[in-house]
């Protein structure tokens, strides 16, 4: 059974049992922020890197188009390449960062080197002895099925020939981009690492000041869950931050108009039921004087109708009040105290003793003498009012002649508290109907529907049990449980 508070807010709009967690919630739209700009920050990384790789490699495409370019020289208006065979070796002599190179003059009409470099962009009037840099693709003429190779190629031009004669010659030199991407990659890798662990250590730090953040809201519902549902004092979060203080506040004014609610509607109960109770002993004494008194009877007859309506109503009226005071928020106010089962069904049974002999019927009480108390911690008015209403039905409904017996024992960590007769009993369908209020197995008999109803609601607020069994050959028992005091 849920609180009143916890149905409040059970209807308040957005607050339903599958909402995404606030703790969630946070790590996301502060982690996803984090994850954003270290992908931005890798990618800028990496554009970094390969810029400066260009450098690096541009650096050496210079000095080699230089180097190159001195061993073209001019003579009148030809060209002496000195190029040995073993420069060139040493060039190509890395296969996995080759160094291609081509001469040309004039421009685009092959003279020495490889002609798969790709050409330069087109330039109207390039600027002489300074070169140009540009990325392209060629074929590796040597592997004709090996995929086009990525360059970056370094473009010179020059000028030779005599005084008013003079021609362009271009020193083209190319070399694989791969050393420029794995130094690239390289880099990235170098700094992605310690940033990656920087991100991590960050999201252990926001992790664990979300979570110290929300802490209070954790204690509060840790108060809440624990919570007896006849609880209604004020929850004491002084320490809390000022958010969870406002909640807090807000949930106790709320248990402040609950219990001032419940109070209302118990004194209404109470004032309601005593004001019954007057007139009902009034009719019923009238009844009473009026049966002796008069010897119709025709009247007679009618006047034990009454006689019998208004005891059934007096017993309905205490019923409903021992109900009322049964109810979690009505019990708030009853101090609990250690109570001795066992002493408690032989004074009962002793009062009732008159009654039983009345109906026709053995009461009787089991283990009294020199038997050991079996203690409870509860409210002892209510636990008699159980007790009373057990006794009751089974003095009502076990029939004349019929034996019934009450036994207080411990069983281990519980009290037992046993009412059993040997009366018709009750179909196994009816067993646990008849808790229900205002239900009955019968219609024999002046009971009202509520004596099984209290007693349940008594025996949950001790944190116990009832149930009714079968006794063979025939009868019932009722068998209340309870925790019992070491």
């Amino acid at each position: 059974m849920l609180s009143p508070f916890k149905r409040v807010l059970r209807r308040v709009p957005g607050v339903t049992p599958g909402t995404r967690s606030l703790e969630r919630h946070l790590l996301l739209w502060l982690l996803l922020p984090q994850l954003v700009l270290w992908l931005a920050a890798a990618y800028v990384t990496y554009n970094v890197a390969e810029r400066y790789a260009n450098k690096a490699i541009d650096a050496s495409l210079t000095t080699a188009t230089r180097a190159l370019a001195r061993q073209v020289k001019p003579i009148g208006n030809g060209l002496f390449i000195d190029f040995p065979r073993a420069a060139q070796d040493i060039i190509e002599a890395d296969p996995d960062d080759r160094v291609y190179y081509m001469v040309s003059t004039p421009p685009g009409q092959f003279i020495l080197g490889n002609k798969q470099l790709p050409p330069p962009p087109p330039i109207v009037d390039p600027r002489l002895g300074e070169p140009y840099f540009y990325d392209g693709t060629m074929g590796d003429r040597a592997q004709a099925a090996r995929p086009p190779i990525n360059v970056r190629v370094a473009a010179l031009y020059l000028s030779y020939g005599e005084e008013g004669i003079t021609q362009r010659m271009l020193v083209q030199i190319a070399r694989s981009r791969a050393s420029r991407e794995q130094l690239a990659k390289q880099i990235l890798v170098d700094t992605a690492l310690p940033l990656s662990a920087l991100m991590a250590l960050m999201s252990m730090i926001v992790w664990a000041g979300i979570r110290a953040g929300l802490a209070p809201l954790s204690r509060m519902r840790a108060l809440v869950e624990d919570r007896a549902p006849n609880d209604l004092a004020p929850i004491e979060l002084e320490a809390a931050p000022q958010e969870v203080r406002a909640l807090a506040k807000a949930i106790n004014s709320l248990l402040a108009e609950v219990q001032e609610s419940v109070s209302s509607q118990k004194r209404f109960i109470s004032d309601a039921a005593h004001q019954l109770r007057t007139p009902l002993a009034g009719l019923k004494s009238q009844t009473e004087l009026a049966l002796h008194e008069t010897s119709d009877p025709a009247l007679k007859a009618r006047l034990q109708r009454v006689n019998e309506s208004a005891t059934r109503s007096a017993h309905l009226v205490n019923q409903l009040l021992t109900l009322a005071r049964a109810e979690p928020e009505s019990a708030i106010g009853q101090g609990r105290a250690r109570v001795d089962l066992r002493k408690l069904t032989a004074e009962l049974s002793a009062e009732l003793v008159p009654r039983a002999i009345a109906a026709g019927i053995d009461l009787g009480v089991d283990g009294v003498d020199d038997a050991p108390p079996v203690g409870v911690m509860g409210h002892a008015f209510l636990l008699r009012e159980a007790l009373t209403n057990l006794v009751d039905n089974a003095l009502r409904y076990a029939g004349r002649g019929s034996v019934v017996t009450v036994r207080a024992k411990a069983q281990g960590a519980q009290a037992v508290v046993e009412v059993e007769d040997n009366g018709p009993g009750l179909a196994e369908g009816d067993r646990e109907r008849v808790f229900q209020r205002f239900v009955r197995a019968t219609h024999e008999g002046s009971g009202c529907g509520l004596g099984l109803a209290i007693v349940r609601e008594i025996v949950g607020r001790h944190g116990g049990t009832i149930v009714l069994e079968s006794v063979e050959p025939r009868g019932l028992r009722a068998v209340m449980r309870l925790p019992r005091l070491a």
